[in-house]
């Protein structure tokens, strides 16, 4: 089928019914080891122009009366602060119903952006940052080779919400496997806990052929968590945070739908899982209604 115009290839799943907008091309990171996105995509940051020149073709393709639109592809706060402004200004002037503009960034990006520039372009429009955490835990920041520290995560989050943005970030059950579950979970909650976001979108970790993490685990440096261990990691996850968040399991690749308010339905999700743990320890055949076929979870 042939596109209209030059869509990002990934979008949050909360982003479904948003219109596509590409702004760069690749990551201009893409070490990650666990992530299979953008292998194929040289980085590149498109021109105003052409940003502009896709922004008209939606409008012909979408109409005017668009309320939601999401900027790929996987950081576009690299782009020169005035260039982003303009391109924003223009999606408002075309979509004048617009609502909720969102992109995904990094958190080192965030922290290396004056500040002035970063409420600059969310007075121009962008509303909402997709930020990949991952994990808290500092030796797994390395090991995944994620580019940032706990600190620099802490201080770019601070950062994003001091600039007015909404920020959402993404939490990877099971990238600790068996060996370091316990400190992914806790360490995590610490850096959550430091940012207190206003969403936590938690994924589970799928390894995909052709990743790094993948090799690992053939060659026996990386053991994965087992369905008991990322349930357990969960809960501990939950029984530690302490933010005002909207905490989220919204996509195919979770064990559970663990939904909430926190901390309003702290004491809820933590019973939920512990009855789910304890009936696991009473019938451990259950574990095998955790288990979801792999060729339909993706990261």
């Amino acid at each position: 089928m042939m596109l209209p115009y030059d869509m990002p290839p990934y979008r949050p799943p909360s982003e479904a019914y948003s219109v596509l907008i590409r702004a760069t091309r690749g990551c201009p990171w893409n070490k990650c080891t666990f992530c299979g996105m953008y292998k194929d995509e040289r980085f590149e940051i498109k021109t105003v122009e052409s940003i502009i020149k896709d922004i008209e073709a939606a409008r012909a393709f979408y109409g005017p009366n668009v309320k939601r639109v999401f900027i790929g592809d996987s950081n576009s706060l690299v782009m020169k602060p005035k260039d982003f402004i303009e391109v924003l200004r223009y999606l408002y002037e075309n979509f004048p119903t617009l609502e909720r503009v969102t992109t995904y960034a990094r958190a080192k990006t965030v922290r290396r952006r004056k500040l002035e520039d970063l409420r600059a372009i969310r007075k121009a429009g962008l509303t909402r940052l997709h930020v990949g955490l991952e994990t808290g835990d500092a030796y797994l920041l390395e090991f995944i080779r994620k580019g940032a520290t706990p600190e620099e995560m802490i201080e770019g989050g601070k950062k994003a919400i001091e600039a007015g943005f909404e920020l959402s970030l993404y939490v990877l059950l099971g990238i600790g496997g068996e060996d370091r579950s316990r400190d992914h979970a806790r360490h995590t909650a610490d850096v959550l806990n430091a940012i207190d976001p206003h969403f936590i979108r938690v994924r589970t970790l799928v390894p995909y052929p052709g990743t790094p993490i993948f090799d690992q685990i053939n060659e026996g440096v990386f053991n994965p968590a087992s369905p008991k261990t990322i349930l357990t990691e969960t809960l501990t996850l939950v029984e530690n945070l302490n933010v005002h968040s909207e905490f989220l399991s919204d996509h195919i690749s979770n064990l559970v739908n663990l939904n909430g308010t926190l901390p309003a339905d702290k004491p809820k999700m933590v019973d939920a899982m512990r009855e789910i743990l304890t009936e696991i320890e009473e019938k451990p055949e259950l574990l095998e209604t955790y288990f979801k076929p792999r060729d339909y979870r993706c990261l």
